[in-house]
Parts: C-alpha cells; structure tokens; sequence
C-alpha cells in the first residue's frame, strides 16, 4: 500500500511540476474547482450534514488517515515546487553567470587578438621600414661609390694625359738633344775613325805576332819535353839546405821560396795590426770567411761574392794586408772542403785578385804550403834524411791530429782537392780581367811536372786531377803540343805507374787512361759555365758585364 501510495505522490508531483526552459513554476493550473466536472473531487471535501452522523470506527479511521495524507501530500509537493524553483533560480543564476563570463572571456580574446595582430602588424611595418631604408641607404652608397669612380677615373685620365703629354714633350726635347749629340758624336767619329782603324790594324797586327810567337815558344817547350821525358833525362833531384832532397824545375822553386816569402813579411807586418785592432780584425776576418764559404755555381753568386770580396779587400778601413792574409788562407782551406765549388771559386779568385794584384802570389803562397804539388814540387824519401815514415808523411803534407797521422786515403783526397782547385784557377779566363796565373802557367806546370816528377800515387792523383779541371783550356789554348804531353803521359807516365802494380793506383791509372782514350779533353768540364739565375733578360744583360765567360777569340 506504501508503495502505491508512493508511486500516486510520484504521478502527482510529475503532474503538478511542469519544466519550461526559463520560466518559473506556478500553481494556476491546479486549483480546487466546485464546477460539475470536478464534482467527485469536491465531494470528499464538502460537508455533508452527515459526517456528524456517528460513522463506523474503521470508516473514521480510513477518513481521517485520508485527509492525513492528502495534506502530507500537498506539504510535500510545495516543498519540492520550492525546491525545484530555488534549484531552478540558482540554475539559471549559473547559466547566466556562465554566459556572462564565457562573453567575457570571449571579448578579452577578441581583444588580445586584435591588440597581437596589431603589434604583428606594427613589427612588420616596422621591419619592412628598416629593409626599405637599408636598400636606399645602400642604394645611395653604391650611389656615392660609383661617383667617386667616376670622378677618380676622370682625374686619373687626366692625370695620365698629363703624363703622357709631358713624356712626349721630354720624348722630344730628348730626341732633339740625341739627334744633337748624335750629329756631333757622327762629326767627332769621322774625325777619329782613321786614326782608330789604324790603331786596330797595329793591334791586330800584334796579336798575331804574338800568337805565333807563343805558339813556337809552346811548341819547342813541349818538343824539349817530350825529348827530355823520352830520353829519360829527368832532371836531378835537388838538396835543400835542411838536407831533404826535392824534384822540381829550378825556377819553380824560386817562385815559390819568393812567394813564401812575400807571404811571411806580409804575416809579420800584420802581427802589429792583430794586436791592436784585434775585435775588429776578428769580425773582418768572419766576413771574409762567411762569403768564401757562400760560393755558389751560379753566375749572380759569384758575381755578388766576388763584389764582396773586393770590398772587404780593397776598402780603405779594413786592414788591406791581414785582409789579404785571410783571404788566402781561408780560400785554401775552403779548397779541401768537401763542398767546394772549384771553377766558382776560381772565377771569384780571378775576379778579387784582378782588383787586388798582390793577394793572387799570397794566396798561391799558401796554396803551396798545403800542397807542394802545385809548385809542382816532390820530396824524394830517403831514411837518411827522415827519422821516420811519420816525419816524411808531415814534410809532404800529411795531418797529425792528437799525435794520430791521417790516412793515405784521406791525404790523397785533399791533395786532389787542392789540385782541382789549382787546375780550375789556371784555366780560368774572363773577359777583360786579367789572370795573373792563367794559362801559361798551366802550361808551365804540366811541362815541368812531366820534366821532374815520379810516377807514384801521389803524383798520379795530382797529374789526374790537373788535366780534369785544365785539360779542356789547355787544348783549346795550344792544340797539337798538349796532345804531343798526352802522348808522353800514356807512353811514360802511365807505363811507369803500371809496371809498379800497386792495387791503389789502379782506379787512378784507368781515369788518366780513360780520359786520353776517350778525348775527354774536347769536353766541358762539368760546372766550369756558371749556371744563369734565370732572371729577367735586363738583369741578365746587366750581369754579362761581370759574369766571366770563357773566350779563346784572341788565340785563333
């Protein structure tokens, strides 16, 4: 019955409450009519004249629990009306509260929006602004750049007009003034030009004469020689005061005694100088030495070099005669340097010693000290006369160092040093410079070496040495008489090596054979052109003024 009920008060409030979006509830529609239609509903709220009248104890029970409920019923559905239109109100406050923000939030948006896209938009106008002015302001640069261009091109078109019509002007003045000389050089060279046409036939004339002359004086040396050597009519050794017995031509000899001679007194005098001035004489001598050692192959080299040398050489404050002591002594010692350059150093040589005539006989001095075979000179080996092989081995040249006595192999390398060396200086010949040791005494040399000297192992490695560096100048110099030496080498000379059958001259006996079998003579040496420094043609042209060149022109 509960249930019922329950499910009647459910029907009821479903009834009664009516939903309409927005509006409130109201109680219009439900109200109590009187009318006919309503009669059943009205019946059992009238009062009869009868509910007075005694009812039943279940009857009144039944009306009384009835009326209970119907106003039970009628409480509870105006407390749900209630309730449903405080919830309602509240509702529809939320929804509209709701709204309101969610517009709120909306126009903030659209405000937020509007206020970014009018900073984009300002930035852009702003970038786009500074891009603009960038390119105009670089526009205008290029602008000015290409104005100042213009302008300096048009100044330096100008400028070079100027120039140019300012060269032409001097062009001309000069050609004026060159016709000029000109027509007074042709004047005063037709004056001259018999004069000097004689003067070139008497010198011509001359020439010949002495070419012929110094070809028969040649000629009949090598033939007494050839006689001499063939004959075996060597010349007698000769005694030296100190008892050592020497072979070597009597003039030969002399020259040396007097070079070294000439080379003491100097070394003498300059012992008075080293001591007073000995820092600066230090440092001088480290000048010499720095250029000897720099000597080159090349043609701009030795000219430089040789320039140097002059200088250090000839210049008022710099100690003339220990300059030419150091000279000397450091080209010899450069002479035995592994690295030495012998035709170089000999251009250099002829080259300082054409501006300085006395240091060629100084620097020969000490070449003989360390060499005696350039005099050519040979000390012959007798007990009697040495204490010892060691004694022997030091009067002809031989190291000791620490009391230690270099080998035969090293000795004989230096000894060929110092003669390819003496070989290259003979030869040498540059135009308009004078040789003070040229080829005649090369000549001399060979003559006198053939005349007086044994065949052994040291002369056969000076004699090789020689005719490599100087056989090719002497040939060209004096032809059929040097083949006529050649000839008394290999049919005396090198007879007498062979037959003493010493392992140790082998190498040396087949070079001397080979370069008479083979006329190496009529081949260059090896290094004796100076290499070109390949620069350009006016430096070049220039250098030909000092570069020595070879010139056989005046002795054919």
């Amino acid at each position: 019955m509960e249930d019922s009920e329950s499910d009647d008060d459910d029907h009821v409030d479903r009834a009664l409450v009516v939903t309409d979006s927005g509006k409130r509830f109201t109680c219009d529609e439900l109200y109590l009519s009187v009318s006919d239609d309503d009669s059943d509903i009205a019946s059992g709220f009238e009062v009869r004249p009868y509910l007075m009248d005694e009812l039943g104890e279940v009857e009144g029970a039944l009306l009384e629990l009835t009326h209970e409920h119907q106003l039970r019923v009628k409480d509870e559905i105006r407390n749900k009306i209630s309730a449903l239109e405080t919830a309602l109100v509240n509702e529809t406050q939320n929804s509209t509260s709701s709204f309101l923000r969610v517009e709120k939030y909306k126009e903030t948006r659209l405000d937020l929006d509007k206020k970014f896209d009018t900073q984009y938009q300002r930035r852009i106008a702003e970038a786009l602004d500074n891009h603009l002015t960038a390119v105009q302001r670089d526009r205008e640069l290029r602008s000015q750049i290409e104005e100042r261009k213009i302008r300096s091109d048009a100044a330096y078109e100008e400028a070079k007009r100027k120039v140019a019509f300012e060269k032409q002007q001097q062009e001309k003045a000069k050609a004026e003034a060159e016709a000029k000389l000109r027509a007074e050089e042709a004047k005063r060279e037709a004056e001259s030009k018999a004069a000097m046409e004689a003067k070139k036939q008497a010198a011509i004339e001359a020439e010949k004469s002495a070419a012929v002359e110094a070809e028969r004086r040649a000629e009949k040396e090598a033939t007494e020689t050839s006689k001499r050597v063939t004959s075996g009519g060597t010349q007698q050794a000769t005694a030296h005061p100190t008892g050592n017995l020497y072979r070597a031509a009597a003039n030969a000899l002399n020259l040396e005694q007097w070079r070294l001679q000439k080379l003491k007194e100097l070394c003498e005098g300059n012992q008075m100088i080293r001591s007073s001035y000995n820092e600066d004489c230090t440092r001088h001598e480290g000048r010499i030495s720095r250029n000897i050692r720099q000597i080159r192959g090349i043609s701009d080299n030795v000219r430089s070099k040789a320039s140097e040398l002059t200088k250090l050489l000839s210049h008022p404050q710099s100690f003339q005669s220990i300059s030419i002591e150091i000279f000397a002594k450091k080209v010899v010692a450069y002479c035995a340097n592994p690295a030495n350059v012998p035709f170089a150093s000999a251009y250099v040589i002829v080259l300082v010693t054409s501006q300085v005539p006395h240091a060629m006989d100084i620097l020969l001095a000490e070449l003989h000290r360390a060499c005696i075979y350039t005099v050519p000179k040979h000390l012959v080996y007798k007990k009697s006369a040495y204490q010892s092989k060691e004694a022997y081995f030091r009067s002809i040249g031989y190291r000791e160092d620490d009391g230690k006595m270099e080998s035969t192999e090293d000795y004989l390398k230096r000894l060929e040093s110092y003669m390819k060396m003496y070989g290259a200086l003979v030869q040498t010949e540059i135009t308009n410079c004078q040789n003070f040791h040229g080829l005649k005494e090369g000549w001399a040399w060979l003559a006198r070496f053939l005349n007086t000297h044994p065949a052994n192992q040291y002369t056969a490695v000076s004699l090789n040495a020689f005719l490599q560096m100087a056989g090719f100048a002497l040939y060209n110099r004096y032809k059929s008489q040097f083949l006529k030496m050649l000839n008394v080498v290999s049919e005396n000379f090198l007879v007498d090596l062979k037959s003493q059958n010493i392992p140790e001259l082998a190498r040396t006996v087949t070079e001397i054979q080979t370069y008479i079998d083979d006329k190496k003579f009529l081949q260059e040496p090896e290094g004796r052109s100076l290499q070109s420094d390949l620069l350009s043609t006016k430096i070049l042209q220039e250098a030909d003024r000092w570069i020595p060149k070879p010139s056989f022109n005046n002795y054919y």
